[in-house]
């Protein structure tokens, strides 16, 4: 019998070890770690937007879902394999759009799984497509004389979550917190416009957001300069309505791939952004 109840601490490692089967993820024990505390801060935020199913095979799924200001989003939604399709995911999704209740905006990253697809069409949103740039950066195709940028610190956090209503209409609020604690923050400040990014330990973007596209590029070739000479790189999240940030990728000489879609309900492709693909 399946039973549907609100996720709890313990179920945190399950829905990680769930998560990585399903979407085909061999996660490094970093990732683990860093997806469990993003997880378990979400929990503690949001509680009634965590949600597991369970069955006498263990974990069957598992919906991940919070509120700021008046956004719903979606961080993580799982259902087992040999259970999709059976009506599992429906309601794991209410469960989770129930917390949501009222709210103006919903958000969420999807997969390119056509069940998936149907389901959030039928819930109302919008899916735009999204695009990955891959390989490894041309480093002469660097512009020289970028704006100089400066390391982001707490004394930021009114300024990112103006930024985060302007562009996506609510703030990250306590979420910053998750993102500072394993990634490095970079802020553009000045006349012309304003703007952050948040960067991997490989200077990957996890999460990009300005007042204009002439920040936003100047941000994304930081990241791209700051990558390792020879070393693969990414840039991921990239709606088609963001087309500073596509040539920029097609610049430095990555490969474009379709990657899933971006999902709203309530709002445009925010731009210039780029989204965090769990905290969006």
């Amino acid at each position: 019998m399946l039973a549907i109840r609100p996720m709890g601490p313990d179920d945190v490692g399950a829905a990680e070890a769930l998560s990585a089967i399903e979407f085909g993820k061999a996660r490094s024990s970093a990732h683990q770690r860093s997806w469990c505390t993003r997880t378990e801060h979400l929990l503690a935020t949001d509680p009634g937007g965590c949600w597991v199913a369970d069955d006498g095979a263990g974990l069957a799924g598992f919906a991940v879902s919070f509120r700021r200001e008046s956004n719903w989003l979606l961080a993580t939604f799982v259902v087992r394999g040999d259970l999709q399709g059976a009506g599992l995911g429906r309601r794991l999704l209410d469960a989770a759009l129930a917390h949501g209740a009222g709210c103006e905006r919903g958000m969420l990253s999807a997969s390119a799984d056509v069940k998936a697809f149907r389901r959030y069409r039928a819930a109302g949103f919008s899916l735009h497509p999204q695009l990955s740039f891959t390989g490894r950066v041309d480093r002469a195709a660097l512009p020289a004389g970028l704006p100089p940028v400066r390391e982001g610190t707490a004394a930021d956090l009114d300024l990112l979550d103006d930024l985060d209503r302007r562009r996506r209409g609510a703030a990250h609020g306590p979420d910053h917190a998750v993102l500072a604690s394993h990634c490095r923050l970079i802020v553009l400040d000045r006349a012309a416009g304003t703007g952050y990014a948040y960067l991997n330990d490989v200077g990957e973007v996890v999460l990009l957001c300005a007042t204009d596209e002439g920040t936003a590029t100047a941000l994304l070739w930081e990241a791209a300069a700051s990558s390792e000479p020879d070393a693969d790189y990414e840039i991921a999240h990239v709606t088609t309505a963001n087309e500073w940030a596509i040539d920029v990728g097609l610049a430095v000489r990555l490969a474009p791939a379709t990657e899933g879609y971006l999902a709203l309900r309530g709002l445009a492709p925010p731009v210039p952004y780029l989204h965090n693909g769990a905290l969006l």
